[in-house]
Order: C-alpha cells, then structure tokens, then sequence
C-alpha cells in the first residue's frame, strides 16, 4: 500500500494512486512524503520509475555497517533506521528504509508502526509546522526516541518490581524469576541496539548541509536524548545483573536453610539409630538380653539421645 502526501500551502492531500499527475505532471513537486508500507514488487518499481530512486533490497537494509545505515550522494541520502517492536511476546527491531530525495520523504516498512500513525494524526492537523521530507524524517524519529524512552520506564519499573518480589514474596518460583530476568535482559538489549542506531544516523545527518540550519537544532537535541537514553539502560543492564545476583544469593540461602534442616533431622535420629541398631544385635552373650526393664532402658534411652540435640540446637539458636 501506498500513501502519497501532497502538500498544497497549508493544507494536506493524501492520495494512494497517482493517477492525478496524467493530467499534470507539475503536481509532482507538491509530494513531501510517500509511505510505502507492505510493498509489492510492482509498486516499488511503479515508485522508482516515477522518481528515479532505486531502493534497498530488504536484506541490504538490515545490514549494520554504516555505509548501510546512512548514504549520502549529491541529490539524495539513503537511511535504514531500526524501530522497537515491544509489543509482542519476543521484541525485536524492524528495519524502516528511508530515502530522501531534494525535499521529498520516501518511507519503506514492512510492519504497522504507531509512531507512522501518531506522526499522520500530527501532519493532517498541522501540516504547516512541516515545510519538507527532512522535517518529517525528524519529527518520525522524534516520535519513535519518545515511545523508546515510555519503553525504558516501563522496563525499570518491571525490574523494580521483580526486585521487590524476590525479597519480599520469593516462593519457590525460581524458573520464572530467572526466565523474566532473562526476557528484561533482552529486551533492554534491543532497546540500547535501537537507540545506539539511531544515534549513528543522527550524528551523520548532522554533518550534512542538505537541509535547514533550524533543524540542526532539533537534531541536537535528539542526540541529547539518545546519549541520556543509552545511559539508562547501562544502567537497567548493572540492576539487571545485581538482581540476578540477589536472586541467586537468596536461592542459596533457601537452599542451604533446607540442607540445615537434613542435617538436624539427621543429627537428631543418628543417636536413636545407634542404640536400636546395637539392642538389635543377635549375639550369643549379651548383658540386656534377659534383663525385665531392658526394653523400657532402651526406649528412655532413645529419646533422651534425640531430645538432647534438639535442646542444644535451640538454646544455641540454630534452630
């Protein structure tokens, strides 16, 4: 599907064919962004013939190096720019291709974004706070470091609550403790990966001259936010793993408290065990043997040799 945005002074147009421009072929200047999402082959060659662009292959924007995030030629700069996908059960980062061409926006995705939707609302209510492609593209950008920054919080105050649960309401849970620490791990890792993305292409947009100097402003301050961001979630990575280190001291506490609890049980019917274990011998000569009272001994004698260790244990507070 395609979007075609056509700005005629302050007002927006949004068409999905352009059909209008065989009539006119002047119109085309007033296109400031074309969205692209879910594209068939037949669209996107429909698109690169009517703007002379050749697009990025989906594997070609998915690579990391640089040279594949941002290109710069002398009419047009290349971007592939990761955008968080929280909501799911397993986040992940999708790639978005853009191209900026003179002062037009062309966007490629292949998902449903709610940054692209809340930007829309935006440009249709105020279409002139946004004067070309780059203002757009920024404002995108804008948008997505705000709903990554909304995603941090969220983050740490899961953490802060796991936390809580492990020394207060720990019970016996440990797989899904550890299966949890393990998920805020990666999804703190897909965070930063977004964020340390997005400040590579922002600093290299910054050195460029194809735009406004207003905007170079604006670039800055997302790189504050950026820089800001990624310090918090070196920060969620140390509470992540001093958690994980509580987690693990309270389960060895938990278990050493069982392996106590064998050793009293132990210690306390070791003695009983011993003096049945001797009156229960078949030898020919044996004192006890005959004796009337021999039975009653053994029994008093089995549970003074139990009753002892308990009191010793708890008078020494052990127990």
């Amino acid at each position: 599907m395609i979007k075609y945005f056509i700005k005629k002074f302050n007002r927006i147009e949004v068409l999905e064919d352009l059909t209008f421009l065989d009539d006119d072929k002047n119109k085309k200047d007033n296109i400031v962004w074309i969205d692209i999402l879910k594209p068939t082959k037949q669209e996107l060659e429909y698109v690169e013939n009517m703007f002379n662009i050749k697009f990025p292959t989906k594997q070609e924007s998915e690579e990391i190096e640089i040279s594949s995030r941002y290109w710069e030629e002398n009419e047009k700069i290349e971007i592939n720019s990761y955008f968080l996908i929280s909501n799911v059960e397993h986040p992940y980062n999708e790639t978005v291709s853009f191209i900026l061409k003179n002062k037009l926006l062309i966007s490629i995705r292949y998902n449903q974004l709610t940054s692209f939707n809340e930007f829309i609302k935006r440009f249709t209510n105020a279409p002139k706070e946004f004067k070309d492609g780059y203002e757009i593209f920024c404002q995108i950008i804008d948008i997505r470091i705000d709903a990554d920054a909304d995603t941090i919080e969220n983050l740490s105050k899961e953490v802060t609550r796991l936390r809580k649960h492990v020394f207060t309401d720990y019970s016996n849970d440990d797989e899904e403790i550890l299966e949890k620490i393990s998920l805020f791990e990666d999804l703190n890792m897909k965070i930063r990966e977004n964020l340390t993305d997005k400040q590579r292409i922002l600093t290299s947009l910054l050195k460029s001259n194809k735009y406004e100097i207003a905007l170079k402003n604006e670039i800055t301050i997302m790189l504050k936010d950026l820089k800001s961001l990624i310090e918090h979630t070196d920060f969620n990575f140390e509470r992540l793993d001093y958690l994980q280190n509580i987690f693990i001291g309270v389960l060895s506490i938990e278990q050493n408290k069982v392996i106590k609890i064998f050793t009293i049980v132990n210690v306390v019917f070791l003695p009983p065990t011993l003096i049945a274990s001797v009156y229960g011998m078949n030898f020919n000569f044996m004192p006890e043997l005959h004796w009337d009272y021999g039975y009653v001994f053994a029994i008093i004698l089995m549970v003074l040799s139990s009753v002892t260790p308990i009191y010793i244990f708890k008078k020494k507070g052990w127990i």
